[in-house]
């Protein structure tokens, strides 16, 4: 198992959205480094050491083959990859708590508890952790306490190396970066322990995108940054409610005000919803933060922002009830596409399942169909499976439908035939572009009844 003929031997823990393109994408512009990506999970280890991979993610298979088996590795063995290595990126899964203290807000840390557990018992030699996680802030302490509470003589440096990688980007997020920031302690052996990580980016990032800062400052940008995110879609998605009202079109606000440098153009798109594992943990874990140190308006004005997300995915489905008669039960509804956003096969918090789930509340016959995303659909909604249909083909998902929900900005969606599929719907025939990605104008020429977000509808009667 010793790399002898590598300057360094990096483990990442946890194969999963964020370990796996990172630790490719490292292997494969530092081919002076023996990568390692362990994972308690077998079934994912053998799928990241076939061309079928774990996860989707646009040129990410052309990446891990370039290095797999020269010094991109995939192994079970998490014991015997932390004795060997010198550098450990921790990557596992924190996910909202659902039980005791904080349950709904902070992050779940079992798992990542348990990996610093798991490093301090089997190490025998000085090691540098990078916190890869997404973490309420202050994690990188506590673990330092976990690392050094046995007084084994043996040194850990605690880095917070956050990801900004964006789902269906990944690969260019990876290899042309914004920024990496990368936070350590202001001691000696802190700045040490950064150099080492910083050397490892320089191979293929330019300097001046790379920002040392210390840990707490690092943490915290990360929510800060998606925070910031979510509240533009929150406040965007907002202004859609009050545009439908007053025929004002939200295309149109947005462009204007997208032009404005100050406000720039980007997360300015209208939609059913944002989704994703992170824009709504992050936010709550700010909250929650927040309302540990005493700052209870601040605390409400961030989760504010989830609450406009819900508001908004609530007003979708109460319009499609208003649209149709008031009544859905027994209707077919096809829902376009279920991942919370295109180039993904990710559902996590997508606005899909709230959606899904308050059609079969109100007895509609619900059909999905998703590119990418059917199989986690199936696993998000398997106490319901038996109200829904799962189907790859979009004009078999449409046949006898009354109604096609547009969930998912994909591609292939823009370019169906709506006449085609129009022909083989129940009429009248109801079309909500919950991304606005259509021409609606042609599809209401078509024949359908079509309610975009945030714009008047268009219907024939």
């Amino acid at each position: 198992m010793s790399h002898k003929k590598f300057n360094k031997n990096i483990l990442c823990i946890g194969a999963g959205y964020v370990g796996g393109p990172t630790m490719a994408m490292i292997a494969a512009k530092c081919p002076q480094y023996n990568v390692t990506v362990a994972d308690i999970n077998s079934q994912k280890i053998m799928a990241w050491q076939t061309d079928n991979l774990p996860i989707y993610e646009p040129g990410l298979l052309e990446v891990v083959k370039k290095a797999r088996g020269k010094n991109l590795f995939f192994s079970t063995d998490i014991e015997g990859n932390i004795k060997e290595s010198d550098i450990i990126f921790v990557s596992v899964n924190t996910p909202t708590k659902t039980y005791g203290k904080g349950a709904g807000k902070t992050a779940d840390l079992q798992f990542w508890e348990k990996t610093a557990r798991d490093i301090v018992r089997v190490a025998e030699s000085d090691k540098i952790i990078i916190e890869k996680s997404t973490l309420p802030v202050r994690t990188a302490e506590a673990m330092e306490r976990i690392l050094h509470g046995k007084n084994t003589g043996i040194h850990f440096d605690v880095i917070s190396n956050p990801e900004f990688l964006a789902e269906g980007t990944a690969v260019s997020d990876l290899e042309n970066p914004d920024r990496v920031l990368i936070g350590s302690r202001e001691t000696e052996r802190g700045r040490k322990a950064i150099r080492e990580v910083v050397e490892i980016y320089a191979n293929w990032v330019p300097r001046d995108r790379i920002i040392t800062c210390d840990v707490w400052s690092a943490e915290l940008s990360k929510l800060v940054a998606n925070a910031f995110l979510a509240q533009r879609i929150s406040s965007i998605n907002s202004i859609s409610a009050l545009c439908e009202r007053t025929e004002a079109d939200i295309k149109k606000v947005a462009h204007a005000i997208g032009m404005d440098s100050r406000i720039g153009s980007k997360f300015l798109n209208a939609s059913v919803g944002f989704g994703g594992s992170c824009f709504r943990k992050d936010i709550l874990n700010l909250v929650y933060i927040c309302e540990h140190y005493g700052l209870h308006e601040v605390a409400q004005y961030w989760e504010n922002v989830v609450t406009i997300n819900e508001y908004q995915e609530e007003r979708f489905v109460q319009k499609m009830i208003h649209a149709m008669f008031n009544t859905i039960a027994q209707k077919r509804i096809a829902l376009f596409g279920f991942a919370f956003k295109a180039n993904t096969g990710d559902t996590r918090e997508s606005p899909a399942i709230y959606v899904a789930r308050k059609l079969v509340e109100e007895r509609a016959l619900v059909v999905i169909t998703d590119p990418e995303a059917l199989q986690n659909a199936e696993q998000d909604l398997k106490d319901v499976r038996q109200n829904i249909v799962f189907e790859s083909d979009p004009f078999t998902a449409a046949q006898g439908a009354h109604a096609i929900a547009i969930m998912t900005e994909w591609d292939v969606y823009k370019t169906l035939d709506y006449k085609k599929i129009f022909e083989g719907m129940e009429k009248p025939a109801f079309l909500f572009d919950g991304r606005n990605i259509l021409d609606h104008q042609e599809i209401y020429k078509i024949g359908f009844n079509v309610y975009p977000i945030g714009k008047p509808a268009l219907t024939h009667f």
